[in-house]
């Protein structure tokens, strides 16, 4: 399949963050590439706009400390690598605390203009219908959780393989004006500076335990939507409607979500709140506020009135309220190979969420590697992947190889955590000579996964030749 010489464009199907990604990738690579993406002659039921890259739940790319935390290291490696989707949410992000969030309008359309503008890139409006055509000799599918039925389906007929389904809940989003702050106050958990130098980046919203209780019940009472072809099917614990975590007990959300721990409320120093409510901005204005871990099916209606019950959102007024979007995704361990291919047509690669990876920097991180492979194979050289003590290799490595098959089902969204990566021993005594206390052998422990990540994937880069 490989050449010395280019045969023609790569094809990539979907312009979600994989999507741009690989068609990024591969023109920086210097191989012509066409981007196809549906929108919007073909609308979807989460997007609301055509832009490429168009955010449809949270607008944060999560944690941005390599040291310290998975997915941040996984931010650092795709920086090193020239990724457009880090280069964007770095050029548009507002404050969150440790994490990197972005104004998402912002970011979508800067992903978009680049990707315009670069002169091996053709972005073509159109729903491929399907599997792709036979004289698509290289092509990355990056259609993401709303792959349409017509592709999904072509797919499913040519692996013989049934798909694994669950959903994503889209959290609310609420207008800043409308925050009572006399009830509520600004402080990120632990006071701890993001990559913006704010250190006061999340909005709290305080409970006490009677409030809380009544809140629960609320939860617990409130309608759902109900879509009868789709019942039976299992979330993913990464992203769970907050109703269903009330479901599964009373002080779920308090210890997750809701937690109270870091925080202290500057109206009542001395009163420990017993569960908060974290609201994080959404837009470069600071205007929109997001309800952090709030993703839902409730019902409108019946969202209105319980979110209201918050202190601080009696008067809520709502952007956007919560929803529900579909997420589809393979069985990649066994259907496709190291490299991302299909193995029943391996002229066909995949990237982003339909792979099995869970997170907008994962999705794009497989993007990623999925449009270096495809130039590098265009480019007749071999396509090797990171090495497995990187972030990238790690993930790669458990979505085509690394997990373990319990049977039918048993492959699941997986975000980047430390668990992927090979372990390493960390100090147990510091410069002083001093045995370290637990906490502080973690800390270390992860740092040095990061440097051994990071300086392995430099090595990797010098070596490879694409």
């Amino acid at each position: 399949m490989t050449s010395g010489k280019l045969s023609g464009p790569v094809h990539v199907v979907g312009g979600g963050l994989a999507g741009s990604e690989a068609a990024w990738q591969i023109a920086q690579a210097g191989v012509p590439v066409v981007l196809h993406e549906m929108r919007p002659v073909r609308g979807t039921d989460a997007h609301q706009t055509d832009k490429l890259a168009e955010l449809v739940c949270s607008n944060s790319f999560r944690a941005d400390d390599w040291t310290g935390n998975a997915v941040g290291l996984l931010h650092a490696e795709m920086r090193k690598l020239g990724s457009i989707i880090l280069s964007c949410g770095d050029a548009h992000q507002v404050p969150a605390g440790g994490a990197l969030a972005v104004d998402r309008d912002g970011f979508a359309q800067a992903v978009t203009e680049r990707l315009e503008a670069h002169p091996l890139v053709t972005i073509a409006r159109e729903e491929v219908a399907g599997l792709p055509p036979a004289e698509w000799d290289s092509v990355v599918v990056a259609t993401g959780p709303l792959t349409s039925p017509a592709l999904s389906q072509a797919i499913l007929e040519l692996t013989g393989e049934g798909e694994l389904s669950f959903f994503d809940a889209i959290a609310p989003i609420v207008h800043l004006e409308s925050v009572d702050m006399g009830k509520a106050w600004r402080q990120s958990r632990y006071d701890k500076e993001g990559p913006g130098g704010d250190a006061a980046a999340y909005i709290n919203c305080p409970m006490d335990r009677e409030q809380y209780e009544a809140f629960i019940d609320a939860l617990l009472a409130g309608p759902k939507s109900e879509f009868k072809d789709w019942e039976h099917v299992p979330y993913f614990d990464g992203c769970l409607p907050i109703e269903v975590m009330a479901e599964r007990g009373r002080e779920t959300l308090r210890h997750g979500p809701m937690k109270p721990v870091g925080l202290t409320n500057e109206h009542d120093p001395q009163t420990k709140a017993w569960a908060v409510v974290q609201l994080r901005q959404d837009n470069a204005l600071g205007t929109l506020w997001n309800m952090v871990g709030f993703q839902t099916k409730l019902k409108h209606g019946a969202q209105t009135d319980i979110f209201r019950m918050i202190p601080g959102l009696e008067k809520a007024v709502f952007a956007r309220l919560g929803g529900l979007h579909r997420n589809t995704f393979l069985n990649s361990p066994a259907l496709l190979d190291g490299s991302l291919r299909l193995k029943a047509d391996p002229r066909m690669r995949f990237a982003g969420q339909v792979t099995g990876v869970e997170g907008y920097v994962e999705s794009a991180a497989i993007g990623l590697l999925a449009g270096r492979f495809a130039a590098t194979e265009r480019l007749g050289r071999p396509a090797t992947p990171p090495p497995a003590t990187t972030a990238l290799g790690a993930l790669i490595g458990h979505i085509t190889g690394g997990h373990l098959d319990g049977g039918k089902g048993s492959f699941q969204p997986m975000n980047i955590n430390y668990g992927l990566l090979p372990p390493i021993e960390g100090p147990r005594h510091g410069e002083d000579g001093k045995r370290l206390p637990h906490k502080e052998r973690g800390r270390a422990k992860k740092r040095l996964m990061g440097e051994r990540a990071l300086a392995d994937l430099d090595a990797w880069t010098a070596s490879s030749p694409g």
